[in-house]
C-alpha cells in the first residue's frame, strides 16, 4: 500500500505542475489589445496590440527591404498571408533602428519615441491640446476589430479623444 500511495502522490504532483506550467503559459501568452498609462506601452521588440478577434495588428514594422521603423496597424498575418498595412502613425518621421516605444505620457497623448529620448516625440496624437476638461491622465489607447485605434479616456470607452480613422491612409478598410 505505501508504493501504490507514493505512485498516486507523484502522480498528482506531475499533473499539478502540468496545470500550473500550462497556466503560465497562457498567461504570458495572452495577446493584449490595449496600451494605459502608467502601465503598458508598445516597444520595438517584436510585440504587437491584436484586436479582440485578432482581425488587425499594431505594432512596429519596415516595409521592404528599409532600415526605417514605423508604427502601423496591418490585417493579422492569421486572416491574411501577406502584411497589409492600413494605418501608419510615423509616416513622415520614420525612426532609424528599433529603439521605438509607444506609450500613453502623462498628458494622455498616445506618443512615439526614440532613442530613450521620451522630450522629444518622434508622433504624437496631441489630445491633451485639443480636449479641455477632461483628465487626460486616465487614457487608453485601444486596437478596435474595424481596425481603428483610439483613444479613450478610462471607463469612457464610447467617447474617442482622437482616433486613426480621423487620419486615413490610402487604403479602404471592407465592414
Amino acid at each position: 500500500m505505501p508504493l501504490f500511495h507514493t505512485n498516486k502522490v507523484a502522480n498528482a504532483q506531475k499533473m499539478f505542475f502540468k496545470t500550473l506550467l500550462l497556466f503560465f503559459l497562457f498567461r504570458f501568452c495572452d495577446s493584449r489589445d490595449t496600451i494605459t498609462w502608467n502601465k503598458e506601452q508598445l516597444k520595438d521588440d517584436g510585440g504587437v496590440l491584436v484586436s479582440k478577434q485578432s482581425k488587425f495588428e499594431l505594432g512596429f514594422f519596415s516595409p521592404g527591404n528599409s532600415s526605417y521603423r514605423y508604427v502601423g496597424i496591418w490585417y493579422s498575418l492569421a486572416k491574411v498571408s501577406e502584411k497589409t498595412v492600413v494605418w501608419v502613425a510615423n509616416r513622415n518621421n520614420p525612426i532609424n533602428d528599433t529603439s521605438g516605444m509607444l506609450t500613453i505620457n502623462r498628458y494622455g497623448d498616445l506618443v512615439l519615441y526614440a532613442h530613450n529620448m521620451e522630450s522629444t516625440p518622434i508622433w504624437s496624437t496631441n489630445v491633451s491640446q485639443s480636449v479641455k476638461n477632461v483628465n487626460t491622465s486616465t487614457s487608453s489607447a485601444q486596437l478596435l476589430d474595424t481596425g481603428n485605434l483610439g483613444v479613450f479616456q478610462a471607463d469612457k470607452n464610447e467617447i474617442f479623444l482622437w482616433q486613426s480613422f480621423d487620419h486615413p491612409l490610402d487604403t479602404l478598410i471592407p465592414g
